[in-house]
């Protein structure tokens, strides 16, 4: 009888101890992810937990000891797994009355870390595992990919010279390839065979990896061409320099060359800014989450209530969008640039200088109800942090113009508008180029009876923060990452003395071990692409009226090469990207004084080698995070390139014939040419006029904004140093640069971003993680895309051919001092401030 009492007592104990494991086995999976309310399995969460099981508590221990010691001042680690993590790795004494929790708790995060990625918007957007049989480049992808390419660069080109911006991302145009892929997948599975391998325009339904090799196809290129984008229509544009003799051929040489040449440096960058876990690239999170959304197979989760799939997400989103954008481009166009303030009194001209949308500096708490305006900073793609720093550094900027420069006439800022990235004169009219030069050179004698080119007080503020970004960026981010860099430029000393030795060899997170299965692409074919670029520079340096000597260009790329690595560093870990256009002006200008057209060429080489080398290191990152084999990549994005710069070319010159005003001020449809006007701006001022004549005459107090840059990292460093804990999330760089938010831009396009960031990266963040993962990026790309493609019909609909809709709504925004751009002191008739004709600088 006893015997019988204790075996029953045994079963007893059994079944509490094996439904107690149930209830902690399905509390971990729900840790990993898994619908608590779905019975469907999820092969993440089952992964996760298989690798927990595995897993000893002194290995995870272990791992999450050499994650504080590598993560401990990584801004995008959250701060409060961390926290968490440091308790169980010192102070694990701390759970003496749970030990069973802590050693959960501890397993479950090293798994994380270990498996996969420490950053859950990293997780969100990526799995764990890989299967390299999936297919991937295949006919029907470059097919598509090639086709958004053409269709999406031409976009883009189009709407380049519009303020405000609209664009098709990468993220955007992958909503159409979902559709496209699945209906080849309906076609005949016709093909051949080579050497054992399958090629067919059918191989099977359409795959994740075939959306997203399609989408970074077309996302290296659909940005459009830099010289393009500026150099063409500053050269060809009477406006400006009106150099007929910029031909096609011309134009295809320059196109073509600036655009490759920065693919080289891609090859040296890729083993610093693509391998490295710390590289996170915020802003390329949300295409891989919508890829995600609309062609991976994934367990639809509940998440905080909400059931809905990503891709129905996506839809209802995109179609409010797409209706909405009527409102602010069309039907209310008030609500755009809701410079509500200046209503009050609309020919108020301090009120509107200081609150204005138009022409102001924006200090409006209620800024725009426009998805263009608001959307400028990208609030839901980079971090929360990143985009409080910049805010911070915007509003530094905005009152440092007020009482330190317009309203103080300092420099006869006064006489001119006081945001505006327009030249002026004397007179306080626009200034003409043209009118100081002979043969395409600076001639003093005209110089001399026309004017000083003047800028205005925002654009003082730009120009000074950028010259102190340059030393200040530089020197903190070397300082702050030199561990990493080291250990990156060691890695590649390494493979210099071990050509054969893999570019993963150092690398031993999980991402970087699937992407090892996988054969590299040789360092060679990016020096040969290189090589191509310049040869073709050359030949356009050398056949046409340029005035550029062949020299420039090998001077720009030393530039890059001293500076590229700690901007694109910058880049890959807040989403703050700054180009080295500026520099590269300020050094040619001094090279080549009096020469605007050799500076323009110059510096579309000196900021190309930077954009396109970090387009393309984008872009690996995203192959990275999606396991697409490099070799496919790299091959894509050389064609799409080149249908890139077809296009490019093409619809600027279609523009430059067919909009009536183009670049001019008042635009009936708002191309105004932003980027054209300040890239003028700067080859005047910088090319023609030339550096010595600014610094020691114009504007010597530049010339101190360097100095005032390299010193300024003291103070912060020590900062950093000293109080590592409270300045984790302070970013000076960043700081500065939220000062070049002006000319012609202003806090109208800043404020709306900071509310959203506080609202999506950091509120519902914290408080909803799992809706956060889920939806937020898709938010972003189906809010822009129903922007983009409202936009397109409206233009072609009832503005290409216009229809004006006239009433109160659409007028009350231009009807006052904000729109009318004017100027604090009104120059007299006939008269000029400044120094007299004779006596200029």
């Amino acid at each position: 009888m006893e015997s019988k009492l204790h075996e029953s007592n045994e079963d007893v104990s059994s079944t509490k101890k094996s439904t107690r494991q149930v209830i902690v086995d399905e509390q971990v999976l729900i840790r990993f992810g898994k619908d608590p309310s779905s019975d469907e399995d999820d092969p993440v969460a089952s992964y996760y937990y298989d690798k927990y099981m595995d897993m000893s508590v002194q290995e995870g221990l272990d791992i999450l000891a050499e994650a504080i010691k590598y993560h401990d001042d990584d801004v995008n680690f959250p701060q409060d797994v961390m926290d968490k993590i440091k308790i169980y790795v010192n102070d694990p004494q701390a759970f003496e009355g749970d030990q069973e929790t802590f050693e959960r708790e501890v397993k479950i995060e090293a798994v994380l870390i270990h498996y996969h990625s420490p950053y859950p918007e990293v997780r969100a957007v990526c799995d764990p595992y890989d299967d390299p049989t999936t297919p991937c480049d295949t006919f029907r992808a470059y097919f598509l990919g090639l086709l958004w390419t053409i269709i999406g660069t031409g976009v883009n080109q189009f709407f380049s010279p519009r303020l405000p911006n609209i664009r098709l991302s990468g993220g955007i145009l992958q909503i159409l390839l979902l559709p496209c892929g699945n209906l080849m997948a309906l076609l005949p599975d016709w093909g051949f065979t080579i050497k054992g391998h399958r090629y067919s325009i059918n191989p099977g339904p359409w795959t994740y990896k075939e959306q997203m090799f399609a989408s970074i196809i077309f996302n290296v290129s659909i940005g459009g061409a830099y010289a393009a984008l500026y150099n063409i229509i500053t050269q060809k544009l009477p406006m400006f320099y009106d150099e007929q003799w910029a031909s096609i051929g011309y134009q295809f040489l320059l196109v073509f060359s600036t655009q490759f040449v920065g693919f080289g440096f891609a090859g040296i960058m890729r083993r610093l800014i693509v391998y490295p876990v710390r590289a996170v690239w915020p802003t390329i999170l949300p295409t891989l989450a919508l890829n995600r959304a609309l062609a991976a197979k994934e367990p639809n989760k509940v998440v905080n209530g909400w059931k809905i799939s990503r891709y129905g997400f996506f839809l209802v989103t995109f179609s409010v969008s797409f209706i909405y954008y009527w409102l602010p481009t069309y039907l209310f166009e008030a609500l755009s640039y809701f410079n509500w303030m200046t209503w009050i009194s609309p020919n108020n001209f301090n009120l509107a200088a200081i609150t204005g949308s138009i022409s102001g500096l924006g200090l409006n708490p209620i800024p725009s109800f426009d998805w263009a305006v608001l959307n400028y900073n990208t609030p839901l793609e980079i971090p929360f942090y990143s985009q409080v720093n910049q805010y911070a550094g915007a509003l530094i900027a905005g009152f440092c113009v007020i009482p330190a420069l317009y309203w103080t006439n300092f420099k006869w800022t006064s006489y001119l508008p006081i945001n505006s990235n327009h030249l002026f004169k004397n007179t306080g009219e626009p200034y003409d180029v043209r009118q100081i030069l002979t043969n395409g050179l600076f001639d003093n004698e005209k110089y001399q009876k026309y004017s000083p080119p003047y800028y205005t007080a925002a654009n003082l503020v730009l120009y000074g923060a950028y010259f102190a970004l340059y030393p200040f960026a530089i020197i903190y981010t070397i300082v702050i990452d030199w561990k990493s860099i080291v250990f990156s430029i060691r890695d590649l000393w390494d493979t210099i003395k071990h050509p054969m030795r893999s570019n993963y060899e150092s690398h031993d997170d999980p991402h970087s071990k699937m992407m090892s299965k996988y054969p590299e692409v040789p360092d060679w074919w990016f020096v040969a692409v290189m090589v191509s670029a310049v040869g073709l520079g050359i030949a356009c340096v050398r056949a046409f009226p340029t005035n550029t000597p062949i020299w420039g260009i090998f001077f720009t790329i030393g530039i890059n090469f001293v500076f590229l690595i700690p901007i694109t560093l910058i880049y890959s870990v807040t989403g703050f990207s700054f180009g080295l256009n500026v520099l590269v002006e300020l050094i040619v200008g001094y090279a080549l004084p009096g020469n605007g057209t050799a500076l323009n060429i110059l510096k579309a080489y000196g900021y190309n080698i930077d954009g396109q080398a970090q387009n393309y290191i984008t872009d690996q990152k995203m192959a990275h995070y999606a396991k697409l084999p490099p070799k496919a990549v790299f091959k894509g994005q050389m064609i799409s390139t080149v249908i890139q710069v077809l296009v490019s070319v093409g619809v600027v010159n279609w523009q430059i014939s067919n909009i009536d005003g183009l670049c001019t001020k008042h635009q009936a449809e708002k191309f105004t040419c932003p980027g054209p006007n300040t890239f003028y701006a700067a080859s005047v001022i910088w090319g023609v006029i030339g550096p010595k004549r600014v610094f020691r005459h114009l504007y010597p107090l530049l010339q101190w904004c360097f100095l005032i840059g390299a010193v300024a990292t003291i103070p912060f460093l020590l900062l950093r140093k000293f109080f590592p804990r409270q300045t984790k999330y302070f970013q000076p760089t960043l700081v500065i640069g939220g000062m070049l938010s002006y000319a012609p831009y202003n806090l109208t396009y800043q404020t709306g971003s900071l509310y959203l960031s506080i609202a999506f990266m950091w509120y519902i963040r914290r408080r909803y993680l799992s809706w956060w993962e889920k939806y937020t990026y898709v938010l972003s790309s189906s809010i822009t895309a129903g922007v983009a493609f409202s936009a397109i019909i409206i233009f072609f609909a009832v503005q290409y051919h216009p229809k004006k809709l006239t009433w109160w709504g659409n007028s009350v925004s231009y009807a006052g001092a904000d729109s009318a751009g004017g100027s604090l002191i009104k120059v007299p008739e006939g008269q000029i401030f400044g120094p007299p004709p004779g006596q200029f600088p």
